[in-house]
């Protein structure tokens, strides 16, 4: 049985000064200093929304902008900028949109292609086999290196490689079919052969980052130690649920780790759960703060229990069926205290916030300073409305 406890104050304090949710980190002697450090930090930004993951980085880092992250991401392309881009968008995590820092690629492509894959949704007869999903995979590989290929090209240049049966078109997708060869994207992604390219106008290209992923065993390992060190105390299931992995594979993951005394168990939140080896040191005193957090932050999204980040009636406002991440939030002291929405018109943005309980005068302030810092992280003049948000989640 665990015998050190871990309270959740602890717990939250140490995991928003990991993030930078304290103290952004420019300001911090020991600090990243770089957007590609902080999605490391992160373990990713969720980047389905790109305004979203650009918010999630640029707040963590003292005087940041949305361009900084772009810069980080375009690299090479960036106006006056040489190299490749320090951030990469691919599918990390869950399958989902992610910005991840360059060099991790190859052990997060090692970790997320170990992974036992997930039952196919589609029927028989529109599914791909094994063979065919490793032949899609190698035709996606040779056709995106060295160019950026949209959609209807790389199906174009996927079909000459394996067969007409790859843009068949068996997949539902918003109001459409979209080919079969489709299915393998994540995969194809998480095998370090596709990435996003540059937009071409409105449409979304792909490339091939060259990335080889590195050993599964090794690469996983990695995962787990930067998991429980940035959002521990954790379980096994919350290993899974943030991964979208089988909570099976992953417990008895996590006793593999435990006979190699990789990580230790702690007592945390009326039950058990697991630390990093060695990681055992938590703050003296509570997380204070007042931030605005964007869509699908990485905070909300990781952080276990639900109910202890979103108490009491911030469970019924911030959360959609029970998932993280579809509203805004307003974060107070480390847990959800209400949501927000920002509606841009050219160089203006307004902001419209609704706590669910009083802000103190204390607070009120450092709710117009985060305000008038979301406006500058989005190069904007922003403007604060304290009352109901009106639209509904991912709006």
């Amino acid at each position: 049985m665990p015998t050190t406890p871990v309270s959740w104050t602890a717990a939250s304090a140490r995991r928003m000064d990991r993030q930078g949710l304290l103290t952004p980190a420019a300001t911090a002697a020991t600090a990243a200093t770089s957007p590609a450090d902080i999605a490391g930090r992160m373990l990713g930004a969720h980047a389905q929304v790109a305004s979203a993951a650009e918010l999630s980085i640029a707040l963590r880092l003292d005087g940041a902008t949305r361009t900084d992250v772009r810069d980080a991401l375009a690299g090479g392309h960036g106006r006056g900028r040489r190299g490749p881009g320090t951030l990469v968008k691919t599918f990390g995590p869950r399958g989902t949109i992610h910005l991840l820092p360059a060099q991790d690629l190859p052990w997060w492509t090692g970790a997320l292609s170990a992974l036992p894959a997930r039952r196919s949704p589609f029927r028989p007869e529109a599914g791909m086999t094994a063979a065919q999903t490793d032949e899609v995979i190698a035709a996606i590989g040779d056709a995106l290196t060295g160019v950026e290929l949209t959609v209807d090209e790389l199906t174009e240049a996927i079909v000459a490689r394996t067969g007409s049966w790859a843009a068949d078109p068996v997949m539902p997708a918003f109001q459409t079919m979209w080919p079969r060869w489709r299915q393998a994207t994540h995969t194809a992604a998480h095998h370090g052969v596709l990435a996003f390219g540059r937009d071409r106008g409105r449409k979304v290209t792909y490339t091939n980052p060259g990335c080889t992923p590195a050993p599964p065993t090794r690469s996983l390992h990695e995962l787990a130690d930067r998991y429980l060190r940035a959002y521990g105390p954790a379980t096994a299931r919350d290993f899974a649920a943030w991964l979208a992995a089988p909570d099976g594979w992953a417990v008895e993951f996590f006793a593999s780790l435990a006979r190699k005394a990789l990580i230790e168990e702690v007592a945390f939140a009326s039950g058990r759960a697991w630390l990093a080896a060695g990681d055992t040191v938590f703050p003296d005193e509570a997380a204070r703060g007042l931030r605005l957090l964007p869509y699908f932050d990485a905070y909300v999204v990781a952080c276990r229990p639900r109910e202890l980040l979103f108490p009491g009636s911030a469970a019924a406002r911030a959360l959609a069926g029970g998932q993280a991440g579809n509203h805004p939030v307003l974060l107070v002291d480390g847990v959800v205290a209400g949501v927000w929405h920002q509606r841009r018109t050219g160089r203006r943005t307004a902001l419209t916030v609704e706590p669910v309980g009083r802000l103190s005068a204390a607070q009120r302030r450092a709710l117009d300073e985060q305000v008038e810092r979301t406006g500058a992280m989005l190069e904007a003049t922003a403007e604060l409305t304290l009352g109901k948000v009106t639209v509904g989640p991912h709006a």
